[in-house]
């Protein structure tokens, strides 16, 4: 297991099971930031990077660890999976634009930490790099380095890479990777800077009211394949209360997440699907909605939506929505 300090577009310090099951029932006024969603352990020791390729099942291609850790390289583990990738998607612009493709993978498919970009409209994802730029959609928690990397990518981002990112992203099929479990103990966390990863020493911990989306090969994750997939371990009940949020809106809680992202969540022209994404992502997104990370013009409506929501909603819509075909 290699712990790697990658991109992400949010991060604090990780809060402890016990202190996040204080005020947490469903139901409860919206609360504090939802820290198990912006996990960052900058204590976690990375080991050394080395020029040893490696394989993984179901791929001719061979990369190393210091070639995963390239910013400016994006290993292609499945090339006959998508079209040919923009120069910005595959190897970035030195010095200050990392290759798209290295933090959300080739194909878009993206992590815990980050986004999923695959099969997202042109148009939206354009808008949200230049919401970026402009401070409209801001990154919640103290500065890291993996965040200033992000936003010196797009701010230095010309429009045309911009766009062309944008046209390649959109035309990648999303794909089902996040596999959404209930359950009341999950297998025990080890260290991770960025995400969670069972602990090699194996046992279980109590979930509490949060969201634990761990990749199921943690190598696999972060020498960057874009089939690696995930567990995601939700409370007892959160489909089943997901589906009235997201169905009914609740009583008033929020409003029928149909009405704007479609009858099956995958979206409707520019409004972007939501299907099958990763729940922790989603839950992120949703506090920033709430909090007011995110501002632009075309955010209102989603702040209306998110404003009442406590964070055992957000879980709750989180797990449902992730559990959809996308």
């Amino acid at each position: 297991m290699r712990s790697l300090g990658l991109c992400l577009l949010a991060a604090v310090m990780l809060a402890g099971p016990d202190a996040l099951a204080q005020n947490a029932s469903i139901g409860s006024p919206p609360d504090g930031l939802p820290a198990w969603a912006f996990l960052w352990d900058p204590t976690v020791k990375v080991p050394p990077a080395d020029d040893k390729p490696n394989q993984l099942a179901g791929s001719s291609a061979a990369f190393s660890w210091k070639q995963a850790r390239d910013l400016f390289f994006a290993p292609d583990w499945h090339p006959d999976d998508h079209a040919a990738m923009p120069e910005i998607v595959a190897n970035g612009r030195k010095p200050d634009v990392r290759a798209c493709g290295s933090c959300h993978r080739v194909q878009g498919t993206g992590g815990p930490e980050n986004a999923s970009l695959a099969g997202l409209p042109t148009s939206y994802l354009v808008q949200q790099l230049a919401d970026f730029k402009s401070g409209a959609r801001k990154m919640s928690g103290p500065e890291r380095p993996s965040t200033q990397l992000m936003m010196a990518s797009v701010k230095a981002m010309t429009d045309a890479e911009a766009r062309a990112a944008a046209d390649y992203f959109s035309a990648q099929k999303p794909t089902q990777i996040v596999k959404v479990v209930e359950s009341e103990s999950i297998p025990k966390t080890g260290p991770s800077r960025l995400f969670y990863v069972k602990s090699p020493e194996g046992g279980s911990e109590t979930l509490g009211p949060r969201i634990v989306e761990m990749p199921d090969d943690v190598d696999q994750f972060e020498l960057r394949d874009s089939r690696a997939t995930f567990t995601a371990y939700v409370p007892v009940g959160s489909l089943a209360r997901g589906e009235t949020l997201a169905k009914t809106g609740g009583s008033g809680i929020t409003v029928a997440c149909g009405s704007c992202h479609g009858p099956e969540l995958k979206g409707v022209g520019e409004i972007p699907p939501i299907a099958g994404r990763s729940p922790t992502y989603i839950v992120r997104q949703l506090h920033e909605f709430q909090s007011g990370g995110r501002v632009a013009s075309a955010s209102s409506l989603m702040k209306q939506a998110a404003e009442k929501l406590s964070q055992n909603d957000m879980i709750a819509l989180a797990a449902y929505v992730a559990s959809l075909s996308p």
